[in-house]
């Protein structure tokens, strides 16, 4: 009797996780089910429990089906919101989202994604990557880096910390030794206004701007925030405290732009992205402060990822000047 009971539970389990998987209809005849994620320049991102992520060519798709919630974008000025999608015939889907579904072909759908709720218990991710370049012509030049950048959402907080280390030689002789450390807190006010508080720090053994700190707190405004990717954008007043090579020793205040940028493709294969900020401080000493990186990601598998950056740091005053520019090519992890 004890068995039955399990076999019938366990049944129960089964046909429940599949009731509520997503299910993709090949032209081929092929049957794929998991969780559509995305649907972007006619790639459809599935994730699966037995093959990761699949990127699928909607060209080969022949119909789908959820019971989830997405939202449709059918044009520029057009995008509905979805109960659940039906499977209809070859080349289309019908879409629910009243008493009558609405029959539409699969080319006319522009983007789909899964909408993000306002608030969220709880999503962490980040990447970890590492870099490295090695030149022996009549020069003997050795270029690391570390980057670690994290992110965590609860509720209405959102917590980013990004650290790097960077050391370069030349010719044995150290020409890099430099390490950065950011923190930011932000607190969300409406689904897109937030309020950031913001802690900077880096250490270079070997610029005349030895050591800078930089706190900084002030509003935001998140423009998206979604399966294809993020744009936010802060204005912050900040207190500075400058420790250069001479001695010298500068505090004082500054205004910053600071932004964050990053857009998916081709099935969220790529990623594009930017981030950092300009700031103009509030004495004559110091001209402007700029700290930037741009690059993008390839994604290798589920978890590994090709990366290719280039940054920039940049800070002109009377005391000595910073203008510092890196090209790195490396391999990292993602979460």
């Amino acid at each position: 009797m004890r068995y039955m009971v399990v076999c019938c539970v366990a049944t129960g389990l089964f046909l429940s996780s599949n009731a509520q998987a997503d299910t993709v209809w090949l032209k081929n005849g092929d049957r794929l089910t998991g969780s559509i994620v995305l649907l972007d320049n006619g790639k459809l991102l599935l994730e699966t429990d037995y093959a990761g992520p699949i990127t699928l060519s909607m060209g080969k798709i022949s119909t789908l089906e959820t019971d989830h919630p997405l939202l449709v974008k059918l044009d520029d000025f057009t995008t509905q919101t979805s109960k659940s999608l039906r499977a209809g015939p070859e080349g289309s889907v019908k879409l629910v989202n009243g008493e009558t579904p609405k029959t539409i072909a699969l080319a006319d759908i522009k983007q789909m994604m899964v909408p993000k709720p306002v608030i969220e218990d709880l999503r962490w991710k980040g990447t970890v990557s590492f870099s490295a370049d090695y030149k022996k012509k009549e020069n003997d030049i050795k270029d690391y880096s570390l980057d670690v950048s994290t992110d965590l959402r609860h509720g209405l907080w959102r917590h980013a910390l990004d650290t790097e280390y960077d050391y370069e030689t030349k010719n044995a002789a150290k020409k890099t030794e430099r390490f950065d450390a950011q923190y930011a807190l932000d607190r969300f006010i409406t689904e897109q206004w937030f309020w950031k508080n913001q802690a900077k720090y880096t250490n270079d053994r070997l610029e005349d701007l030895r050591r800078q700190q930089t706190f900084g707190t002030g509003p935001g405004y998140q423009f998206w925030d979604n399966e294809l990717g993020a744009l936010a954008i802060s204005g912050l007043l900040n207190h500075n405290k400058y420790k250069f090579n001479s001695g010298e020793n500068q505090s004082f205040n500054s205004s910053t732009v600071s932004w964050n940028y990053n857009r998916y493709i081709s099935g969220k294969s790529f990623e594009l992205y930017t981030k950092g900020d300009v700031g103009v401080p509030f004495i004559s000493d110091i001209d402007y402060i700029l700290d930037s990186e741009a690059g993008v990601r390839y994604k290798l598998n589920s978890w590994a990822a090709l990366t290719l950056k280039a940054e920039w740091n940049k800070v002109s005053s009377k005391y000595g000047d910073l203008n510092d520019r890196r090209y790195l090519i490396g391999v990292g992890v993602g979460w």
